[in-house]
């Protein structure tokens, strides 16, 4: 992709499989704001749970309670995958993820008006998992369908660097509700923060999902998808996709599943159970728990697009095996730089969270193509999300239940090293996919005639 690429007209379909770098800028930015919408709330609820918990699970079990419904906002996403991965590989790309990130906006700034147990009694309780539900279910069919639309945007050749740019806005959208979440404690009182502080960020959801919704209108769905619309391969209905997914691609369906496993448990363990943990079994202060996660999470932003970048050269499988293999061996001595205070903490969490981005930073581009066009969103969203409500969701109150129950302050790291394990088996029969098209309805590195033309830039052939 250079500058002789011209604006194609709107709607055009680019028949090289590229697009101009200005389309792409624009696609990356439509597909990322929702992806830090996602996950601004998820990080803003895991750095005030203490709040949380206060206002609506007062008493002895507080914080189990405030992590538990964090657990339960999982419990709709595969129902979720399910109702939005189809639509999505029926009606388009674009719409479908309009309507996910209204939802998830729109459920983020209703949980900053809900009146405290103190005011409506079990009905705040109540009300905070209906809400949390609701989120669940939109974000079902926002992840699937935000990486299938950046993959099916990007270059063949750099489909990892660019789809590192959507987990840039995972790290960004946690290290948004970080950093509003820091300044709100240095700016007003603990009893201010207790009261009515916590609320600020969730009320700040709305604004951030209604500039998404604008990017989004902006842009013309993929020209992947435009392309089977064209050749009228679109699936009829949801029903159809579905019996294709499941009777066909259940491998890929397995597969993906094992590794969501290892990427969310890392994913969930780091970035929204390490605020509870600095806190409750390290010691650190709330401000300085934050400041430590600022640090860290502002250099994995930094770097994200290097791990992209290097899976574009030496495959999406060599940079998930280094990944896996780095965390299995370090996360037990990186744990324990954490609790050593703040200096070796900052180092300890860096170090898994560099490891951990050659996962993060390359699943754009590795998940979406383990499964064919006509039902990629719907193979993504129902095979991740069904991962991630049983694993992902449960990472944080099965950490704080193993330290609990053994007293070992260590378990989240052996418990993220057996995610490790999981993902590893789950790797050795993915194919490789870097550099190839992922049009059409095969699954891509598995076709016959592109085996034969395909090899890696170290001219070593690719086993499918």
């Amino acid at each position: 992709m250079g500058a002789s690429h011209t604006e194609p007209a709107p709607g055009a379909i680019p028949k090289d499989g590229e697009v101009p770098n200005s389309l792409l800028r624009r696609a990356v930015g439509a597909a990322a704001i929702g992806n830090a919408t996602e996950w601004y709330d998820y990080g803003v609820y895991a750095y005030v749970a203490t709040e949380i918990g206060k206002n609506f699970f007062p008493g002895e079990y507080s914080t189990l309670g405030t992590l538990l419904v964090f657990a339960v906002s999982f419990v709709l996403r595969p129902l979720g995958g399910v109702f939005w991965g189809p639509l999505g590989d029926r009606l388009g790309r674009n719409r479908v993820m309009a309507m996910t990130i209204i939802l998830m906006s729109l459920g983020t700034f209703l949980i900053g008006v809900i009146p405290s147990y103190d005011s409506i009694g079990v009905w705040a309780p109540i009300l905070l998992v209906v809400l949390r539900v609701v989120q669940g279910f939109s974000t079902g069919g926002e992840y699937g369908g935000a990486a299938t639309f950046m993959a099916e945007y990007a270059p063949d050749k750099k489909r990892g660097f660019w789809g590192s740019f959507l987990e840039f806005g995972t790290l960004a959208g946690f290290t948004l509700g970080l950093v509003i979440t820091l300044v709100l404690r240095a700016s007003i009182s603990a009893g201010a923060m207790d009261s009515w502080g916590w609320r600020i960020p969730f009320l700040l959801g709305l604004p951030l999902g209604l500039i998404g919704l604008y990017l989004r209108s902006r842009m013309e769905d993929t020209p992947v998808f435009r392309e089977l619309q064209e050749k009228e391969e679109v699936e009829s209905g949801s029903g159809a996709a579905l019996k294709d997914l499941f009777k066909q691609y259940w491998r890929p369906i397995m597969r993906l599943f094992g590794l969501v496993i290892a990427l969310n448990v890392a994913n969930y363990t780091l970035l929204a159970y390490m605020p509870t943990y600095l806190q409750d079994q390290v010691g650190m202060s709330a401000k300085a728990s934050e400041t430590l996660l600022i640090i860290s999470q502002l250099i994995m932003m930094a770097m994200i697009w290097m791990a992209g970048a290097l899976s574009d050269r030496i495959g999406r499988k060599n940079c998930w095996w280094i990944s896996l293999g780095g965390l299995f061996v370090l996360a037990t001595p990186c744990f324990w730089l954490i609790q050593q205070g703040f200096v070796w903490g900052v180092i300890g969490f860096t170090i898994m969270g560099l490891i951990y981005l050659l996962q993060l930073g390359t699943i754009s581009a590795t998940f979406p193509a383990m499964f064919p066009t006509h039902v990629r969103y719907a193979g993504m969203a129902i095979g991740y999300n069904v991962a991630t409500a049983a694993f992902g969701g449960t990472a944080a109150p099965v950490n704080e239940a193993l330290v609990k129950a053994t007293g070992n302050d260590l378990m989240p790291a052996f418990y993220m090293m057996a995610a490790m394990v999981v993902g590893m088996i789950a790797l050795v029969k993915v194919p490789e996919t870097v550099g190839r098209s992922i049009r059409g309805r095969h699954v891509p590195g598995t076709h016959a005639e592109e085996e034969k033309r395909f090899t890696l830039p170290d001219a070593q052939p690719v086993e499918g």
